[in-house]
């Protein structure tokens, strides 16, 4: 008999096997196309005008001579009808409506995960989490929102766990229904098998897999909670103390030139527009960069 009798292959964990098969089958996959170091650099521009706009420029305030001037080289954005600089309300408004928008994001993914990741391992657990998320669900969230904020008084801090808090659902039932797959692969039974709890399992073996989708959660849900911190504040359900693209918005509608001086309402909403596309926009080229059915597409 041969020697050189083939031996058979080292098994492989499905674990392993699951990670390179969600893994790039080249660098740089996620910027392979224009979409995503685009939307990249747009966020990239929010964050910093957030941070650093603030220290560059005067708070906004007082009285103005130039009252409703149209945008020009002087005043980029043009000018509200107390005379200030509408370019340093957006920049001003960028630090609230990011820290809200992030925030909130992570409260609803913390709490969506939690649920989420409980649920698709613990059998008992399910039917309890399934209907709450179903009650949340079927509920009017903008209503609610209002309802809430008016109870709790207007803040930033108020906007950031009310947005938050009712946020998870949709997170909740995206994370359990990928994580019933994974549990129900045979290394999680051979995990227990040897003896791993409940909780290890759910954070080692469960939590990685379901990793990639928690990344477009937190994306797709900031823009979500930047939208929802824009309504509000234009519904008056925001800090009258701070400035947000909202606040900039229900401005112009209190003075009653939402309709004449349309600068006052364009770059505002350009702003949140910016910002929600760049957010989708990643999010979902992230997804795709992750996904081994959509690789070489």
């Amino acid at each position: 008999m041969s020697s050189t009798s083939t031996a058979p292959a080292p098994d492989v964990p499905l674990a392993a096997l699951a990670a390179t098969s969600l893994s790039p089958k080249r660098p740089g996959g996620f910027f392979s196309k224009p979409s995503g170091w685009l939307s990249v650099a747009v966020l990239v521009v929010f964050v910093l005008t957030g941070v650093f706009g603030p220290m560059l420029m005067e708070r906004p305030g007082g009285l103005g001579t130039d009252i409703l001037q149209a945008p020009s080289g002087a005043h980029w954005f043009g000018t509200d009808d107390l005379g200030q600089d509408v370019f340093t309300q957006v920049v001003w408004g960028t630090r609230i409506s990011l820290t809200v928008g992030v925030v909130a994001s992570l409260i609803a993914i913390v709490i969506g995960t939690a649920l989420g990741l409980g649920a698709a391992y613990l059998k008992w657990l399910d039917p309890f989490v399934t209907t709450i998320t179903d009650v949340m669900l079927s509920l009017p969230l903008l209503p609610l929102m209002i309802l809430v904020t008016a109870l709790a008084g207007p803040s930033v801090t108020t906007l950031v766990v009310v947005i938050g808090v009712l946020s998870w659902p949709e997170v909740t039932r995206l994370i359990r229904s990928n994580g019933m797959v994974v549990a129900a692969m045979p290394y999680i039974d051979g995990a227990r098998v040897l003896g791993a709890g409940a909780v290890r399992i759910i954070t080692r073996e469960i939590l990685p897999a379901v990793m990639p989708l928690i990344v477009v959660s937190v994306l797709l849900t900031a823009a979500r909670s930047v939208i929802s911190e824009a309504g509000l504040s234009f519904l008056g359900m925001g800090d009258p103390s701070s400035w947000s693209w909202g606040r900039i918005l229900l401005n112009a509608q209190r003075s009653g030139t939402i309709a004449t001086a349309w600068w006052q309402t364009l770059f505002p909403s350009l702003a949140i527009l910016l910002l929600v596309l760049a957010s989708t926009i990643a999010g979902v080229r992230y997804n795709d960069s992750r996904d081994p059915r959509t690789k070489g597409m």
